[in-house]
């Protein structure tokens, strides 16, 4: 389970090093490459709520090894894409075999490991991992699109997928399906159509030629209104992709709103970093991978720590603490922009995203599954992993497609991001501080 997540979370990175080399390719400026990066993690969010209830419907063993296979060969088809256009549809398929297998992943973990420490630990690994693919993804990037070229950051994913597929076959125990039930494909289509339609337009919004000056409002207006059909045709659903007997948890609810913010705000932290080491000082897609290497390393060090303080803090003040970090990160990366410092000026904001992942997304996720059944473990995971990727890819699309907008002339762009992200975290915050475990669960679960 842990080598899928890592090689899906390095997926949603490797591309960044690599997309000036798929640009040179097929001729495609910048501003369609954004395709190929936010196009794999929306399809990818908006889908795995679906693929929760897939897991719950069908068996998380079957559905497991259908992502999995889907993920694997649409891996293959990005890196042999003949065309541009094939390459993209190809990262659309990957977000949809994420999406498919990943909660049904996390699920068989949650089902498989009691509450309590067991669980906590076999959490944090999966986190730790999922963020080292998030970090070493700009490191794979830069060696391999140097050494072998771009499309190799897709096929080198392949064996791996194989290994895993046998090895979910002879490890992960099958289960009786439950009783068939209608899905809820109309509104797992407007949650994926509602953040593609809002990313259409901020991204247009900042450009300056305005030759499209129509497509923002309409794009923006078709979000909402996306939006706004999605909570109808939930309502009305005899089978909605997240019951409401769901929303009677509240803490488990607060998790995930609050779980959205600050994965904004770290995934932005990436690629500001990524920006401000190969555009501000102009280093090489080798030497900017290499140089995020104290994250991976810190990262490494939080999954070992976090765990324990879990028991001793409690989660709540956990996530607050990583809240706190990720917004001191923010403040040192502008300050570091605004001084114009070397590269290893970054690694203390590396060092305080690392806590920030580990103490609020490790946090936010073990209460936001804490309680599941057998019933509705997939559905939990499948909340969980949508509220933290939809969070992801819609803060590089507000707070870097605001920050870093053409029609921003003379304004610091790392400054202007920072900014917004500290602001969702703000209110990160005053979400996090209504979230309220049980006692009889706190005790038991974490120690």
């Amino acid at each position: 389970m842990a080598m899928l997540q890592f090689f899906i979370a390095v997926d949603v990175t490797v591309v960044n090093v690599a997309l000036p080399s798929i640009g040179a390719d097929f001729g495609v400026d910048g501003h369609a490459l954004t395709w190929v990066v936010v196009g794999y993690t929306i399809t990818g969010g908006g889908l795995l709520m679906l693929g929760g209830r897939l897991g719950d419907v069908l068996g998380r063993r079957r559905i497991l090894l259908l992502g999995t296979a889907l993920f694997g060969a649409a891996s293959l088809l990005a890196g042999l894409a003949p065309s541009f256009a094939v390459l993209v549809a190809a990262r659309l398929l990957q977000g949809a075999g994420e999406a498919i297998a990943l909660p049904a992943a996390m699920a068989v973990i949650v089902l498989m490991f009691p509450e309590g420490p067991r669980r906590s630990r076999a959490l944090s690994v999966w986190a730790a991992v999922a963020s080292c693919g998030l970090v070493l993804g700009f490191v794979v990037s830069g060696i391999v699109t140097e050494l072998l070229g771009w499309r190799w950051v897709f096929l080198v994913a392949v064996p791996f997928i194989l290994v895993v597929l046998a090895a979910a076959v002879l490890l992960v125990p099958g289960e009786r399906p439950a009783e068939p039930a209608p899905l809820d494909l109309p509104g797992s289509l407007l949650l994926v159509a509602a953040p593609l339609l809002f990313t259409l337009g901020v991204i247009e919004a900042g450009q300056e030629d305005g030759t499209l000056s129509w497509l923002p409002p309409v794009a923006l207006a078709g979000a909402v209104a996306a939006g706004a059909l999605f909570v109808r045709v939930e309502r009305r659903s005899r089978n909605p992709l997240v019951p409401l007997r769901f929303f009677r948890n509240r803490p488990r609810v607060l998790a995930n709103l609050a779980t959205a913010l600050p994965s904004a705000a770290l995934s932005t932290s990436f690629l500001l970093f990524t920006y401000y080491l190969q555009d501000r000082l102009g280093a090489g897609p080798l030497q900017a991978g290499l140089t995020m290497l104290p994250l991976a390393v810190c990262l490494i060090v939080a999954s070992v720590l976090v765990p324990r303080l879990l028991g001793r803090w409690g989660a709540r003040a956990c996530v607050l603490a990583g809240i706190g970090f990720t917004a001191l990160a923010m403040a040192a990366i502008a300050l570091v922009s605004s001084l114009g410092a070397t590269g290893w000026a970054m690694i203390p904001a590396m060092t305080l995203v690392a806590a920030g992942m580990g103490f609020g997304i490790v946090g936010l996720q073990y209460v936001a599954v804490t309680g599941v059944t057998e019933d509705d473990a997939g559905i939990a995971s499948g909340v969980q992993r949508a509220a933290d990727q939809l969070g992801g890819s819609t803060g590089i699309t507000l707070y870097v497609g605001i920050g870093f907008a053409p029609a921003l002339v003379g304004a610091d762009p790392f400054l202007a991001s920072s900014f917004l992200a500290v602001a969702g975290l703000a209110a990160a915050g005053c979400v996090a501080w209504r979230i309220s475990v049980p006692a009889a669960v706190t005790e038991e679960t974490l120690g």
